[in-house]
């Protein structure tokens, strides 16, 4: 199995076959409207902005397994994403991300991160105190909190991870040499 096998839900409930995104860079986020990282969204759009038309795609899956910060159903929280950070990539359907109902996407993502290469850390207090507090942080290679990032190349590979107190705009170069 690959990535391009996979389908996720939409914001409106229909299917969007990852196929249909072969040769895009996919920045891929869980995402919370209430969270202490919430302001992130105004990094990631500056990248969906300056490099959609060049190739790179957002998918961006609100999750509320930390913290229940993710309240509201798909259009309101796609509401509060464009009036407080002018989004204009689109949020995908609500899912959980570890445990015994995390979306397929994420179990692929997790299990296809080069473990060399998660990327982050750079306030290892604020992740140590995360750790602590994720109900749903069980093994090794589960998601800690919201705003963990992934980026995959135009093959559907997975090349990086970036935790959570990682800002996007770093991750800037590293989609410049996959474009």
């Amino acid at each position: 199995m690959n990535l391009y096998d996979l389908r996720v839900k939409k914001r409106d409930g229909s299917d969007l076959n990852l196929s249909d995104l072969k040769g895009k860079v996919l920045l891929v986020v869980n995402t919370a409207t209430g969270c202490g990282f919430t302001p992130q969204y105004e990094g990631i759009e500056k990248l969906y902005g300056k490099y959609n038309e060049k190739g790179l795609e957002v998918l961006d899956f609100p999750c509320n397994q930390f913290g229940h910060q993710a309240p509201g159903d798909n259009d309101e929280i796609h509401s509060f994403c464009t009036a407080k950070y002018n989004t204009k990539f689109d949020q995908l359907d609500k899912i959980e991300v570890n445990g015994e109902n995390e979306s397929p996407i994420f179990t692929y993502l997790k299990e296809n991160s080069p473990e060399e290469q998660i990327v982050g850390m750079k306030n290892k207090l604020a992740m140590k105190a995360i750790m602590k507090i994720s109900s749903t942080y069980v093994k090794e290679n589960d998601i800690k909190w919201n705003f963990t990032k992934f980026l995959v190349d135009k093959n559907g590979n997975v090349l990086k991870r970036y935790d959570p107190t990682f800002n996007p705009m770093d991750i800037e170069k590293d989609i410049v040499e996959l474009l």
